[in-house]
């Protein structure tokens, strides 16, 4: 009896050793699920403008384009609804409301802090995918040709986004 007490103390001390590993592996796939995503949709967007001449209202404008110019419209894997936070091309009136203004990127609506540093910022929510690296109208260092942060600079090796992990975690 002693013993399998024993055996039960040691088997719960060890399950509690491998949770927060588990989490972190869940975590560090959901980042890898959400980098991909979020620049599919960022591409996406960007092909819809070339041929369209216009940024899309609704992300399922991008399954109505024939051919379709997205797989299907991605959900964001770091919160439970899966619903993007828009980024849009203007600023939202005094209302608030944003029905009809062109998305030119998405981000996460998670506010976890991230295990990988993406666009040099290490809080999920601060990631964005923007098919428009020029948001704000700002001029650009490159003469307006920026990619938005999200393409290697092929001399300098590395991947898509500047993508570091933080530690051995």
């Amino acid at each position: 009896m002693a013993l399998l007490l024993a055996m039960a103390v040691v088997m719960v001390i060890l399950t509690m050793k491998a949770v927060p590993l588990a989490r972190t592996v869940v975590q560090r796939d959901q980042e890898a699920e959400l980098v991909f995503r979020g620049e599919a949709i960022a591409n996406a967007l960007r092909i819809y403008k070339a041929k369209t001449g216009a940024y899309p209202t609704d992300l399922n404008d991008l399954m109505k384009a024939k051919p379709h110019i997205l797989r299907r419209v991605y959900k964001d894997p770091m919160t439970r609804e899966g619903d993007w936070d828009y980024i849009y091309q203007v600023q939202p009136g005094a209302t608030g409301d944003t029905t009809g203004l062109p998305i030119v990127g998405v981000r996460s609506k998670s506010m976890k802090d991230s295990i990988r540093v993406y666009q040099n910022k290490t809080l999920i929510h601060d990631w964005i995918f923007s098919a428009d690296a020029n948001i704000l109208g700002l001029p650009q260092p490159d003469g307006g040709k920026g990619s938005g942060g999200t393409t290697p600079d092929p001399g300098k090796g590395g991947t898509p986004g500047g993508d570091a992990p933080k530690g051995k975690n």
